[in-house]
């Protein structure tokens, strides 16, 4: 898929970040005027810029809604309350949904049903949220373009572009659905967001779920939360977490055979991948140093439960999407 230009996307070619938040902040006031928004705060770079905008263009009219749907990897609510509570005074409002979406999602292996479940049931959650607020108008979304590219040409379906109901009475905000992920991460810059969020790798927005291959069990749930925490640990004391865009584990729906403790073991694999990309429309696998990648494996394999194996994904963009799932 070849990226479109600023003037494609009717953005202008003379496009900078500083001239984008100045519109965008015009668009969003007048869109909104005096209403409440509704915002889905992740943490990720999306959702993090866009609630920058909002605050920018709105302030306290925007209120947060961070769902902890079980699918997070490892430490990521606390820090989301700690950044968007603490740091930059949102109305931030968590919500606990672990038991709601694994509920929902327990024996659903087809990839893309799991994504339209966790959609719709993140719409849910923020309807239930909504009717405890007063005059909540509009719901906030960080869909970027890609995002609705990949949905229009069937790639995947994306849950910031599909699953809405009818009968929600919510109007979309999405004051970044033109721009490229480097083009987000550009306006983030030029709001003054911390690099820690602004260079934050991509995550998608079903979290681990996509993660999990086939239907979601909690036991190997667990291991692709400790085994992405492992590799992000050892990425960072490596000097990668600056370099390599994005790059976490993945844990198939199949079993091999192996030996622990002098005795047969069947358990699963976990998959690493690593890859660099500006703007997810293409990706390059990185080379990762062998003695950082035993290093890597010799920690999963005897810190993390159920996994037998460790194998590297050696796949470029096309013809493989960078997410299994």
């Amino acid at each position: 898929m070849a990226r479109e230009t600023t003037e494609q996307r009717g953005l202008g070619k003379d496009w900078t970040a500083e001239k984008y938040i100045e519109t965008a902040v015009k668009e969003i006031k007048a869109q909104v005027g005096d209403g409440k928004v509704l915002l889905a705060l992740s943490g990720g770079v999306d959702s993090s810029v866009v609630a920058a905008l909002l605050i920018k263009a709105i302030g306290k009219q925007l209120y947060c809604v961070h769902v902890n749907h079980g699918l997070l990897r490892k430490g990521e609510p606390e820090q989301v309350v700690q950044v968007f509570k603490n740091q930059m005074d949102a109305n931030l409002i968590y919500v606990d949904a672990t038991e709601r979406f694994l509920t929902k999602l327990a024996g659903v292996s087809d990839p893309e049903q799991k994504r339209k479940i966790i959609g719709k049931e993140f719409i849910d959650v923020f309807a239930d949220e909504a009717k405890k607020l007063d005059g909540i108008k509009f719901l906030a979304q960080g869909t970027i373009y890609p995002d609705i590219t990949e949905s229009d040409k069937g790639v995947k379906a994306h849950h910031n572009v599909g699953g809405l109901p009818k009968e929600l009475n919510f109007e979309l905000v999405e004051p970044v659905k033109m721009l490229y992920k480097d083009e987000v991460r550009a306006v983030g810059k030029a709001l003054g967001l911390p690099d820690s969020m602004v260079y934050r790798q991509p995550f998608p927005g079903p979290g681990l779920g996509v993660r999990c291959i086939g239907a979601i069990t909690r036991d190997r749930l667990e291991a692709v939360r400790e085994s992405d925490a492992i590799l992000r640990e050892e990425f960072a004391k490596g000097g990668l977490a600056g370099k390599v865009w994005q790059y976490f584990t993945i844990i198939p729906d199949i079993k091999s055979t192996g030996i622990i403790d002098g005795k047969r073991s069947w358990d699963w694999p976990v998959i690493i991948r690593a890859v660099n990309s500006t703007d997810a429309t293409a990706a390059t696998i990185e080379e990762i140093p062998y003695p950082l990648l035993h290093k890597i494996t010799d920690r999963i394999l005897s810190e993390v439960k159920g996994v037998n194996r460790v194998l590297y994904d050696l796949s470029p963009k096309p013809i493989s999407t960078i997410e299994w799932e």
